[in-house]
């Protein structure tokens, strides 16, 4: 296959792979606007698109499984679709993270609402900040912006500690809240487990750039 070609398929795969975190952004972002608007269409939306981001993960390593078998790309386009190979499944992941979210959505529009949410919406706009900067990164082959998402990782870590000292009040204030908090934890945890997705995508990315394994955010 020309050298021309084969570049172009690559590009497309990126683009495919661009494509895939936005679906995931948007799963994100819904599914805590359908938490914090108590938004029953929405939780039910971000649940069932769940299996676009499942398709998308499956369609891009069938692209990355051709591509291998059929062109034997050299070492450093080899470490391309490789490093795709692993994103996709960090995306996933993070989908997966939003269904739950929506699922929880769910779950407390038949309680009370235990109070309006402030630190957890916060917590989602920076993970996906998070995200979307480390596809950036992958997309421009940029190591030092891979390096600012692990470190800004430490701000969703704080968020959820602030979430979970908040809520810990509330649950030995009031045992009845102990159900409803809770799920707001697992909200909190899902989140940050979202933004620890995106440092994993920062270290690929980093590897892909340098050649060297770094662990940037122990």
């Amino acid at each position: 296959m020309p050298r021309d070609t084969f570049d172009l398929q690559l590009s497309a795969l990126q683009d495919a792979l661009m494509s895939m975190g936005g679906m995931v952004d948007r799963a994100l972002d819904r599914s805590v606007k359908a938490l914090a608007e108590r938004d029953l269409e929405l939780a039910r939306q971000v649940i069932a698109d769940d299996a676009q981001i499942n398709r998308a993960q499956h369609d891009i390593e069938e692209q990355c499984i051709v591509l291998l078998a059929t062109q034997q790309p050299m070492a450093r386009d080899l470490r391309i679709i490789v490093a795709i190979l692993n994103i996709v499944v960090e995306l996933e992941r993070i989908g997966d993270y939003a269904e739950g979210i929506g699922k929880i959505a769910l779950r407390l529009l038949e309680e009370p609402e235990l109070k309006p949410l402030i630190d957890i919406p916060r917590m989602a706009a920076v993970a996906r900040e998070l995200i979307g900067a480390s596809l950036r990164s992958f997309v421009a082959r940029d190591a030092a912006l891979a390096r600012m998402v692990a470190e800004r990782d430490d701000e969703v870590d704080a968020l959820t500690d602030q979430v979970y000292r908040e809520l810990l009040t509330y649950m030995l204030d009031d045992p009845k809240t102990i159900a409803r908090a809770t799920h707001l934890m697992w909200v909190s945890h899902n989140l940050e487990r979202a933004a620890d997705r995106a440092t994993n995508i920062a270290e690929r990315v980093v590897q892909l750039v340098t050649g060297e394994i770094e662990e940037l955010n122990p």
